[in-house]
């Protein structure tokens, strides 16, 4: 019988955190942390408003939700610790740890992907099929797509993620990163790493490109229902049930395609790290108020909730 194989000499990992912004990094702390504030606090705003309100409780405010609920947790698996960076001279991470931060990262991250695909699907059949969208898309059609994005997502960085796992570290233990990412991992295996490498481009392609071009070709034909509007007050409210959903598509996957997609990734390290502080951070704070400010609906329900609740108090 084959004894167990030591899989790592490495017990834990020394996170370099923002080397080149040393001399900021106490003012980033202070902004890091109310960013990290306000995201809890809007997504969790989301969470309680469509969960409270039946009039939000329709499959378009279904998946913002769980977009909510995924925020929250994206940003969790990494925010506390890069504020610990900023903070620590020496910030370090037990093994598996680091392991279980990566994935857990990229699973938030690739699920939150599919459930933007999904809303994109749902604009489509409201524009496009109105007439069929009632029955298409029905509250227990998008409680299912919400939870086969979940699935989705959990078996294909869990099958990454496994190989991972089982990858010896004998080497460095010093991740020049923020958080546990696969790249800086990849550099401090003592292993062929061309399955993994070429794991890590098949799902970049699966989870970033496909469903990218999956959301484009709804938007095409969104734009093109839109355009055969006769009137410019139908084709400006047809097309404002889109534009938060659009503008969080391009903000987010700008950031994707700048960091894993792009030639000569590891040019611009510094330009790299920036954006993915930014991504982990800016991104899903902006995503509430990008999707309640101009809100009719989420308006008309905050007020019915605020007078629901003056008229139990009197």
């Amino acid at each position: 019988m084959m004894e167990p194989r030591n899989m790592s000499k490495v017990s834990e990992f020394i996170l370099l955190g923002i080397p080149f912004l040393y001399d900021l990094h106490r003012v980033f702390f202070v902004m890091g942390l109310f960013m990290y504030l306000v995201t809890i606090l809007g997504n969790g705003f989301i969470l309680i408003i469509v969960a409270i309100e039946p009039r939000l409780q329709t499959p378009m405010y279904i998946f913002l939700s769980n977009l909510a609920f995924l925020e929250i947790c994206y940003t969790s698996t990494v925010v506390p610790k890069l504020l610990q960076t900023f903070i620590e001279a020496k910030t370090t991470i037990c093994f598996h740890c680091c392991l279980a931060q990566g994935f857990f990262h990229f699973c938030f991250g690739t699920t939150e992907l599919f459930i933007l695909t999904a809303m994109s699907f749902d604009r489509y059949l409201a524009i496009c099929k109105p007439l069929q969208y009632p029955i298409i898309m029905s509250k227990h059609m998008s409680l299912q797509m919400s939870l086969a994005t979940w699935y989705a997502a959990f078996g294909i960085i869990f099958f990454h993620y496994f190989i991972v796992w089982r990858m010896p570290f004998c080497g460095s233990n010093i991740v020049d990163h923020f958080f546990c990412d696969i790249g800086p991992l990849l550099s401090l295996m003592c292993a062929d790493t061309h399955l993994i490498e070429s794991l890590r481009i098949l799902t970049i392609f699966v989870v970033v490109i496909m469903t990218l071009l999956l959301m484009i070709l709804s938007y095409i034909f969104i734009i093109a229902t839109v355009l055969r509007i006769p009137s410019a007050v139908g084709r400006k409210k047809a097309f404002s049930t889109c534009t938060s959903h659009l503008l969080v598509v391009s903000i987010l996957y700008g950031a994707l395609v700048f960091m894993y997609v792009r030639p000569n990734v590891q040019s611009s390290y510094r330009l790299t790290r920036t954006v993915a502080i930014l991504n982990t951070t800016l991104t899903p704070m902006l995503n509430p108020f990008i999707y309640t400010i101009r809100n009719a609906e989420v308006k008309k329900a905050v007020q019915n909730v605020i007078h629901k609740r003056k008229g139990t108090l009197n």
